[in-house]
């Protein structure tokens, strides 16, 4: 597999929340899903390889599962990790 490859495989969706969309006004920050054992490291390159922009910053947390209840079922929503993604000054991702 080659590192374009991977790259494609670490950013799984752009995260388009109403917070999102305000960091991404005030900050230049965009939020993607990405899976629970990528790194920092890993993020900054995809993002680099696909949109071909400079990375000022990645700050990553992991969303934790919630519990979920149905009638007599009950179970949890999967866990799953989200990057945040600061560009430099002047550069834009078209995420839509």
């Amino acid at each position: 597999m080659s590192s374009l490859d991977r790259s494609y495989l670490i950013l799984k969706k752009p995260v388009i929340t109403e917070k999102a969309s305000g960091a991404m006004a005030d900050r230049n920050a965009y939020t993607f899903r990405v899976p629970v054992d990528a790194n920092k490291v890993e993020i900054r390159q995809a993002v680099e390889r696909i949109f071909s922009v400079n990375v000022r910053a990645v700050n990553t947390l992991r969303v934790r599962a919630r519990p979920k209840r149905r009638g007599w079922m009950s179970g949890h929503s999967p866990a799953w990790k989200k990057a945040m993604v600061q560009l430099k000054e002047g550069q834009t991702i078209d995420v839509l």
